[in-house]
Protein backbone atom coordinates (compact mmCIF):
# COMPACT_ATOMS: atom_id res chain seq x y z
CA UNK A 1 0.00 0.00 0.00
CA UNK A 2 3.43 2.06 0.09
CA UNK A 3 2.91 3.19 -3.54
CA UNK A 4 -0.96 4.51 -2.95
CA UNK A 5 -0.55 6.44 0.25
CA UNK A 6 3.34 6.95 0.03
CA UNK A 7 5.50 5.13 2.69
CA UNK A 8 5.53 7.17 6.28
CA UNK A 9 9.14 8.86 6.90
CA UNK A 10 10.94 8.17 9.74
CA UNK A 11 11.94 10.81 12.02
CA UNK A 12 15.51 10.88 10.58
CA UNK A 13 14.39 11.30 7.36
CA UNK A 14 11.95 14.33 8.20
CA UNK A 15 14.54 16.22 10.04
CA UNK A 16 16.84 15.78 6.98
CA UNK A 17 14.31 17.18 4.60
CA UNK A 18 13.24 20.42 7.23
CA UNK A 19 17.00 20.71 6.95
CA UNK A 20 16.82 21.09 3.72
CA UNK A 21 14.25 23.37 3.35
CA UNK A 22 15.24 25.98 5.87
CA UNK A 23 18.50 25.88 4.20
CA UNK A 24 17.01 26.61 1.01
CA UNK A 25 15.08 29.42 2.11
CA UNK A 26 18.70 31.03 4.04
CA UNK A 27 19.94 30.79 0.44
CA UNK A 28 16.66 32.49 -0.91
CA UNK A 29 16.78 35.86 1.50
CA UNK A 30 20.79 35.66 0.46
CA UNK A 31 19.80 36.59 -2.63
CA UNK A 32 16.91 38.85 -2.06
CA UNK A 33 19.23 40.66 0.23
CA UNK A 34 21.87 40.64 -1.81
CA UNK A 35 19.76 42.50 -4.53
CA UNK A 36 17.99 44.85 -2.08
CA UNK A 37 21.60 46.05 -1.24
CA UNK A 38 22.16 46.90 -4.92
CA UNK A 39 18.87 48.73 -5.01
CA UNK A 40 20.09 50.84 -1.77
CA UNK A 41 23.43 51.50 -4.01
CA UNK A 42 21.84 52.59 -7.06
CA UNK A 43 18.95 54.63 -4.98
CA UNK A 44 21.71 56.36 -3.15
CA UNK A 45 23.53 57.16 -6.50
CA UNK A 46 20.27 58.47 -8.11
CA UNK A 47 19.57 60.72 -4.85
CA UNK A 48 23.62 62.50 -5.54
CA UNK A 49 22.33 62.79 -9.02
CA UNK A 50 19.10 64.77 -8.41
CA UNK A 51 20.63 66.96 -5.35
CA UNK A 52 23.39 68.12 -7.77
CA UNK A 53 20.18 69.15 -10.37
CA UNK A 54 18.08 70.47 -7.53
CA UNK A 55 15.35 67.70 -7.88
CA UNK A 56 14.60 68.39 -3.95
CA UNK A 57 11.40 66.83 -4.33
CA UNK A 58 12.62 63.76 -6.41
CA UNK A 59 15.36 63.65 -3.47
CA UNK A 60 12.99 63.33 -0.72
CA UNK A 61 11.14 60.50 -2.68
CA UNK A 62 13.88 58.36 -3.14
CA UNK A 63 15.11 59.33 0.48
CA UNK A 64 11.71 57.84 1.60
CA UNK A 65 12.38 54.61 -0.96
CA UNK A 66 16.15 54.31 0.99
CA UNK A 67 14.70 54.49 4.10
CA UNK A 68 12.21 51.40 3.58
CA UNK A 69 15.06 49.08 1.67
CA UNK A 70 17.25 49.20 4.64
CA UNK A 71 14.49 48.14 6.58
CA UNK A 72 13.96 45.19 4.17
CA UNK A 73 17.82 44.58 4.40
CA UNK A 74 17.67 44.39 7.81
CA UNK A 75 14.30 42.25 8.17
CA UNK A 76 15.63 39.92 5.98
CA UNK A 77 18.86 39.59 8.07
CA UNK A 78 17.16 39.09 10.85
CA UNK A 79 15.00 36.40 9.36
CA UNK A 80 17.94 34.75 8.39
CA UNK A 81 19.46 34.63 11.35
CA UNK A 82 15.89 33.50 12.84
CA UNK A 83 16.11 30.48 10.64
CA UNK A 84 19.48 29.70 10.90
CA UNK A 85 18.81 29.35 15.03
CA UNK A 86 15.88 27.33 13.67
CA UNK A 87 18.23 25.10 11.46
CA UNK A 88 20.38 24.69 14.39
CA UNK A 89 18.27 23.35 16.60
CA UNK A 90 16.59 20.66 14.07
CA UNK A 91 20.63 19.57 13.87
CA UNK A 92 20.97 19.60 17.94
CA UNK A 93 17.57 17.50 17.40
CA UNK A 94 19.23 15.17 15.09
CA UNK A 95 22.16 14.33 16.96
CA UNK A 96 19.96 13.96 20.38
CA UNK A 97 18.04 11.51 18.31
CA UNK A 98 21.17 9.97 17.20
CA UNK A 99 22.60 9.23 21.05
CA UNK A 100 19.39 7.87 21.68
CA UNK A 101 19.26 5.39 19.08
CA UNK A 102 22.46 4.14 19.80
CA UNK A 103 21.87 4.06 24.20
CA UNK A 104 19.34 1.96 22.98
CA UNK A 105 21.16 -0.48 20.82
CA UNK A 106 23.64 -0.39 23.87
CA UNK A 107 21.10 -0.78 26.34
CA UNK A 108 19.54 -3.91 24.36
CA UNK A 109 22.88 -5.69 24.36
CA UNK A 110 23.62 -4.92 28.00
CA UNK A 111 20.00 -7.14 28.47
CA UNK A 112 20.87 -9.34 26.48
CA UNK A 113 24.75 -10.09 28.36
CA UNK A 114 22.31 -9.58 31.78
CA UNK A 115 20.26 -12.07 30.69
CA UNK A 116 23.20 -14.81 29.50
CA UNK A 117 24.98 -14.11 32.86
CA UNK A 118 23.53 -16.29 35.40
CA UNK A 119 25.33 -15.56 38.96
CA UNK A 120 23.97 -19.16 40.37
CA UNK A 121 25.81 -20.48 37.85
CA UNK A 122 28.80 -18.83 37.36
CA UNK A 123 29.32 -18.81 41.21
CA UNK A 124 28.39 -23.24 40.68
CA UNK A 125 31.32 -23.08 38.15
CA UNK A 126 33.69 -21.41 39.99
CA UNK A 127 32.99 -23.72 43.39
CA UNK A 128 33.10 -26.52 40.89
CA UNK A 129 36.57 -25.04 39.02
CA UNK A 130 38.16 -24.60 42.86
CA UNK A 131 37.37 -28.17 43.58
CA UNK A 132 38.87 -29.82 40.83
CA UNK A 133 41.81 -27.60 41.33
CA UNK A 134 42.53 -28.86 44.79
CA UNK A 135 41.94 -32.28 43.74
CA UNK A 136 44.90 -31.71 40.82
CA UNK A 137 46.83 -30.11 43.63
CA UNK A 138 46.63 -33.46 45.70
CA UNK A 139 47.43 -36.00 43.17
CA UNK A 140 49.94 -34.13 42.09
CA UNK A 141 51.86 -34.16 45.42
CA UNK A 142 50.89 -38.00 45.23
CA UNK A 143 52.79 -38.68 42.34
CA UNK A 144 55.55 -36.55 43.67
CA UNK A 145 55.87 -38.61 46.60
CA UNK A 146 55.26 -41.94 44.41
CA UNK A 147 58.37 -40.71 42.19
CA UNK A 148 60.59 -39.87 45.01
CA UNK A 149 60.00 -43.61 46.63
CA UNK A 150 60.17 -44.65 43.27
CA UNK A 151 63.52 -43.46 42.86
CA UNK A 152 65.29 -42.98 46.23
CA UNK A 153 68.72 -44.07 47.44
CA UNK A 154 67.44 -47.39 49.83
CA UNK A 155 67.84 -49.44 46.71
CA UNK A 156 71.42 -47.72 45.99
CA UNK A 157 72.35 -47.89 49.95
CA UNK A 158 71.00 -51.89 49.87
CA UNK A 159 73.15 -52.26 46.83
CA UNK A 160 76.30 -51.06 48.41
CA UNK A 161 75.91 -52.67 51.20
CA UNK A 162 75.84 -56.45 49.18
CA UNK A 163 79.13 -54.65 46.97
CA UNK A 164 80.99 -54.57 50.48
CA UNK A 165 80.00 -57.69 51.68
CA UNK A 166 81.14 -58.65 48.42
CA UNK A 167 84.66 -57.18 48.41
CA UNK A 168 85.04 -58.22 52.23
CA UNK A 169 84.65 -61.91 51.66
CA UNK A 170 86.74 -61.89 48.22
CA UNK A 171 89.24 -60.33 50.50
CA UNK A 172 89.02 -63.06 53.31
CA UNK A 173 89.62 -65.69 50.41
CA UNK A 174 92.37 -64.19 49.34
CA UNK A 175 93.85 -64.14 52.82
CA UNK A 176 92.92 -67.61 53.29
CA UNK A 177 94.70 -68.70 50.28
CA UNK A 178 97.93 -66.71 51.13
CA UNK A 179 97.94 -68.76 54.88
CA UNK A 180 97.76 -71.99 53.03
CA UNK A 181 100.52 -71.76 50.73
CA UNK A 182 102.71 -70.66 53.65
CA UNK A 183 105.34 -73.51 54.30
CA UNK A 184 105.90 -75.71 57.14
CA UNK A 185 109.49 -76.00 59.46
CA UNK A 186 109.92 -79.86 60.78
CA UNK A 187 110.34 -80.13 64.51
CA UNK A 188 108.73 -78.29 67.99
CA UNK A 189 110.64 -75.24 66.24
CA UNK A 190 108.54 -75.68 62.91
CA UNK A 191 105.65 -76.20 65.29
CA UNK A 192 106.44 -72.72 66.94
CA UNK A 193 106.94 -70.97 63.75
CA UNK A 194 103.45 -72.45 62.34
CA UNK A 195 102.26 -70.84 65.61
CA UNK A 196 103.43 -67.90 64.95
CA UNK A 197 103.21 -67.20 61.68
CA UNK A 198 99.28 -67.11 61.57
CA UNK A 199 99.44 -64.64 64.40
CA UNK A 200 101.58 -62.35 62.97
CA UNK A 201 99.76 -62.91 59.15
CA UNK A 202 96.35 -62.55 60.62
CA UNK A 203 97.35 -59.76 62.27
CA UNK A 204 98.75 -58.28 58.58
CA UNK A 205 95.71 -59.39 57.47
CA UNK A 206 93.67 -57.11 59.58
CA UNK A 207 95.87 -54.56 59.05
CA UNK A 208 95.54 -55.16 55.00
CA UNK A 209 91.81 -55.25 55.65
CA UNK A 210 91.60 -51.90 57.26
CA UNK A 211 93.08 -50.05 55.19
CA UNK A 212 91.50 -51.78 51.49
CA UNK A 213 88.16 -51.13 54.25
CA UNK A 214 89.89 -47.16 54.57
CA UNK A 215 90.53 -46.84 50.64
CA UNK A 216 86.78 -48.05 49.70
CA UNK A 217 85.10 -45.29 52.57
CA UNK A 218 86.92 -42.75 51.12
CA UNK A 219 86.27 -43.47 47.30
Amino acid sequence: MEWLFGRRMTPEEQLKKNQRALTKAMRELDRERAKMEQQEKKIIADIKKMAKLGQMDAVKIMAKDLVRTRRYVKKFMLMRANIQAVSLKIQTLKSQNSMAQAMKGVTKAMMSMNKQMKLPEIQKIMQEFEKQSEIMDMKEEMMSDVIDDALGDEGDEEEGDAIVTQVLDELGLQLTDQLTGVPIASGSVAVAGQAKVPVAAEADADADLAARLENLRRE
